[in-house]
């Protein structure tokens, strides 16, 4: 399994985003987060992500360590206010138990995946050629990934505005996983933020509000990462 990783270690990252996009749209259109069937698909996804990583001896690779230095990343204090833009507006129950329980799941699943594939994957393809090119391309393939919710009903301006937040996010996170080799919090911020949306209010402004501040204060702790702490 190590020599397959290895030697088609690009294949492995193309196929995994094709059929994460695949099966996620599908189990969007169809059933929707919060259905028990978007959970089983996207934990045998996840199940087996960890068979191919644990088989070919990559999970710390991948970024499935702990962080060592936790006081050099201000112990991740700044990833508390950016996971909390969901719960700004207060808190907002329109779902039965039932469907809370199986988006908070799905999510947990979505969180890892996108983290593995994108970060993991696909920023570890393409660091041994150039760094920075691999921050990019990961960020901005990461947050334009989200322009399938269209497909999925989302409407215009909101789906455009997640694009950008989603490329401010998945620069920090790729930060965060070249300085510290560790994809854990992010896997975790990502979950969490995901998690919370099922209960954010409608209020059309406060929206703008938090794009932007999730856009500034993504950037300013990606940049303060990349000065103070070393690799």
């Amino acid at each position: 399994m190590k020599k397959i990783f290895e030697k088609h270690e690009n294949l492995i990252c193309i196929l995994s985003i094709i059929l994460y996009v695949v099966i996620n749209s599908y189990s969007m259109q169809n059933w929707g987060m919060t259905d028990y069937k978007s959970v089983i698909v996207n934990s045998i996804f996840s199940l087996v992500l960890v068979i191919l990583m644990i088989g070919g001896k990559r999970t710390s690779y991948y970024g499935l360590t702990k962080v060592t230095n936790l006081k050099g990343y201000l112990y991740f204090i700044p990833l508390l206010f950016i996971v909390s833009v969901n719960l700004w507006d207060g808190i907002n129950i329109n779902h039965t138990t039932s469907e809370i329980i199986f988006y908070i799941l799905t999510m947990l699943n979505i969180g890892f995946i996108e983290e593995i594939i994108f970060r993991g994957f696909l920023f570890k393809m393409m660091e041994k050629d150039n760094v920075k090119t691999a921050m990019i391309v990961s960020a901005i393939t990461f947050g334009i990934g989200h322009i399938v919710n269209l497909l999925n009903g989302a409407d215009f301006i909101p789906t455009l505005m997640q694009i950008c937040y989603a490329i401010a996010l998945g620069f920090l996170f790729v930060m965060i996983f070249y300085k510290s080799k560790s994809l854990i919090p992010c896997i975790i911020a990502h979950v969490v933020i995901n998690s919370l949306s099922i209960f954010r209010g409608e209020n059309e402004v406060l929206s703008y509000i938090t794009a932007a501040f999730l856009i500034v204060a993504s950037f300013v702790y990606a940049m303060y990462i990349k000065k103070a702490v070393k690799e």
